[in-house]
């Protein structure tokens, strides 16, 4: 316990040196860009990792969470950044009632569903131009922190991820995240105990989706541009689901070392790759998914077990 507060203070006092350490506007992007990748991978982790419901449809969240900032922005004299509350006051109707209606589903018909759902906020997105700008999409106006460095950015979504990864590790520790799990290895047995199933896994969703549309909210004020081919493809659910996978479903670190490997590799990769990046990054891709079926985490895990053991033989 004494290590593991010692290897997590260097790791704070690293992230609050972090921007001081990489000076240039670009590794100060990249942060950035980590730090809300873990947020989405964390925040999904919740409902596809714990509750074990596999979700193709959290870019409808982000999405909402980034319009909402958008909407404030062209629509009234607020500061965008209202809509890191706003935005999961918007999200979580949508998402209790978007849960009662998927979770009478079960397997791939569930995650069928759910890519339904991100299919018909972005069409909404796309044909109300009225509210969202269709594919022109929303500019959004300079607020506080427009025009200043990057610095006061990282150090907001580094308070967001920090707070989404310390939720994560609370619930993993606490009976909901008990309930999460059991329903998770096996709904029916789950349900045969005393577990309202359908109740639990809302309250996944409903957790999962508030910090996903936080996080979509930050994205609007950071890049001040939103459109429905940026926050709302099907390709950034895919994204945000590969990186808890590669990292390790169902534990705290996973989509943490998941976000921090892919978003890594794919901007190193298009920087020196050109063209090819994408041939790389898929290669990478498939031998982590092919040799470490549990993950990062996993691969961690058997690491330590072989080296534990190979240490045990030398002192026999």
């Amino acid at each position: 316990m004494k290590r593991a507060k010692i290897y997590l203070s260097i790791l704070a006092l690293f992230l609050i040196s972090a921007p001081f350490i990489f000076q240039a506007r670009y590794s100060q992007h990249v942060l950035i860009l980590i730090l809300l990748y873990i947020t989405l991978g964390s925040a999904w982790n919740i409902l596809g990792g714990f509750a074990g419901q596999l979700s193709l449809g959290h870019a409808a969240f982000f999405g909402i969470g980034a319009y909402t900032a958008a909407i404030i922005a062209s629509k009234t004299e607020l500061s965008p950044w209202w809509a890191l509350i706003a935005g999961p006051l918007v999200v979580l109707p949508i998402a209790l009632i978007v849960g009662w209606i998927c979770f009478r589903l079960r397997g791939p018909y569930f995650t069928l569903a759910t890519i339904a759902v991100g299919e018909v906020v972005r069409l909404v997105a796309l044909n109300w131009s009225a509210l969202t700008g269709g594919a022109v999409g929303v500019v959004i106006r300079p607020s506080i922190f427009s025009g200043t460095s990057k610095i006061p950015y990282y150090y907001i979504v580094l308070m967001i991820a920090s707070g989404t990864v310390a939720l994560c590790q609370l619930i993993s520790r606490r009976k909901l995240g008990y309930y999460f799990m059991a329903i998770r290895e096996d709904e029916e047995t789950a349900e045969s105990i005393g577990i309202d199933t359908t109740r639990y896994k809302l309250f996944a969703l409903a957790i999962s989706a508030t910090l996903t549309a936080i996080a979509g909210a930050f994205y609007a004020n950071y890049f001040m541009f939103v459109d429905p081919t940026i926050v709302l493809p099907l390709a950034l659910s895919v994204e945000i689901v590969l990186m808890a996978i590669i990292g390790g479903l169902g534990t705290v670190a996973g989509p943490v070392l998941g976000a921090v490997l892919l978003k890594l590799s794919s901007e190193i990769f298009r920087n020196e790759f050109a063209q090819a990046n994408l041939l790389i990054y898929g290669a990478l891709l498939v031998i982590v998914i092919l040799f470490m079926p549990d993950g990062l985490m996993g691969g961690f895990r058997r690491l330590l077990r072989f080296g534990a053991r190979k240490s045990q033989r030398v002192s026999a």
